[in-house]
């Protein structure tokens, strides 16, 4: 028997993301055409910059955000890689708290200011407790991250529209776990004038059975709960110790290993 990590909720392998930096103005207008095309993104705010001119004001994140998700990216967007210590932890627990205020639920995800990190930052994000942390290195490929403090996205979104066609073309009988995963700005929207990219990605990539649609911390929370799946020695008995559904592949066939549940494969 072939067990296979390669399946994401409904049984499919591929599974999309985007995220978003800094809470800018535009945000509103990206997160419409988001919900337009059912797509899930993150936004990473700053809540220090909160009703300064051309950012979101705080009283609109737990509306304007419903349905994605809202994570950290500092109060006041500083070098991390060039800040002591303290000034990192503070950073990241006073944008949290501000930020957990306002949407209701932990905010345990961030992105890098600058995209600037490194082994002390990482450190200090892994002993405050943060989950995962999206970097700006684009990898130009769809797989997952093999370190979540140093998560690398597939792409900006000036190549969204490409790497969409490649990911939609994928052949999910033979592939493993595959994540398109798009970083940006939406005021770069904005400024460049090619807000028709989102459409043309919406148009290509949205709607689709074969992909699942999640924010960056439904992938880390998934992707978590499948390695904590049990197997007995000759892995035809699969227990589900974790609050959620997840799905592997036997023998090439996607299953179902329900939430809390023993499974006879």
């Amino acid at each position: 028997m072939r067990i296979q990590f390669d399946r994401f909720p409904g049984g499919v392998a591929k599974a999309l993301t985007l995220s978003f930096d800094d809470g800018r103005e535009y945000d509103r207008r990206l997160v419409k055409l988001f919900n337009d095309y059912g797509l899930k993104s993150t936004f990473h705010l700053n809540s220090g910059m909160f009703g300064k001119e051309g950012y979101i004001d705080a009283s609109e994140v737990k509306t304007l955000f419903q349905g994605h998700e809202v994570s950290a990216h500092t109060v006041d967007h500083p070098f991390l890689d060039q800040a002591p210590t303290e000034h990192i932890v503070s950073q990241v627990m006073e944008d949290r708290r501000a930020l957990e205020a306002l949407v209701g639920y932990p905010v345990k995800g961030m992105s890098y200011p600058f995209g600037t990190y490194g082994d002390r930052v990482v450190d200090v994000l892994r002993s405050i407790g943060m989950e995962y942390s999206r970097t700006v290195n684009s990898h130009g490929t769809f797989r997952m991250p093999e370190d979540w403090l140093r998560w690398h996205p597939t792409c900006h979104h000036k190549q969204m529209v490409e790497q969409a066609e490649k990911f939609v073309a994928l052949d999910q009988r033979f592939s493993r776990m595959s994540l398109l995963y798009v970083w940006g700005h939406s005021y770069e929207f904005e400024n460049d004038r090619n807000w028709e990219l989102v459409e043309r990605f919406g148009e290509i990539a949205g709607g689709r059975a074969d992909i699942w649609y999640a924010t960056n911390a439904e992938i880390y929370a998934y992707r978590k709960a499948l390695e904590s799946l049990r197997f007995s020695a000759d892995s035809r008995i699969v227990h589900n110790p974790s609050a959620q559904s997840v799905w592997i592949s036997s023998d090439g066939v996607p299953v179902e290993i329900p939430a809390g549940r023993i499974v006879q494969l």
